[in-house]
């Protein structure tokens, strides 16, 4: 693929404090290709189970269920959307929150976009196994795009 193909690019965020440099790198790459910028985040999908589920000291839930959590995760990650696309410029139409499995997702997205680059952030390990976190392992695998994959700080 060409850098000339970089007419879209998708961040791939998680709203953490340790993901401005990702933040600042897909910003300086809109700015040096012109290109569009869309914003996604995915929130986990909270399995309907138990064992998941915080209990008080009487053994009840501390929570209403899992779509209460489901929903209130989708809330806030809206919340955080919102304040990080107004801050960067980007229009409310590409600024996305999505349920499901975060490297699937972000290869869906990228799919049923057509973006010619995917800017991730990745927790790199100690040897070649753990290059990459898994999130940034899955969405490598994507064979209809380029991925950027911007290193973090160790944890």
């Amino acid at each position: 693929m060409d850098t000339e193909d970089y007419g879209h690019l998708l961040l791939a965020t998680d709203f953490e404090p340790e993901s401005e440099p990702v933040v600042a790198r897909a910003v300086r790459l809109r700015a040096l290709f012109g290109a569009r910028l869309t914003l996604l985040h995915v929130v986990e999908y909270v399995p309907p189970s138990m064992d998941y589920m915080p209990v008080g000291y009487s053994g009840d839930p501390l929570i209403g269920g899992e779509a209460g959590l489901e929903a209130e995760l989708l809330r806030v990650a809206e919340q955080e959307m919102t304040a990080l696309g107004e801050r960067l410029g980007v229009p409310a139409a590409d600024r996305l929150v999505r349920v499901g499995a975060t490297g699937q997702v972000i290869d869906e997205v990228a799919a049923e976009l057509g973006v010619g680059l995917v800017v991730i952030g990745s927790h790199g390990r100690h040897g070649l196994l753990g290059l990459f976190g898994a999130t940034a392992r899955q969405v490598l695998r994507n064979p209809d795009c380029d991925v950027l994959c911007v290193k973090l700080g160790q944890d």
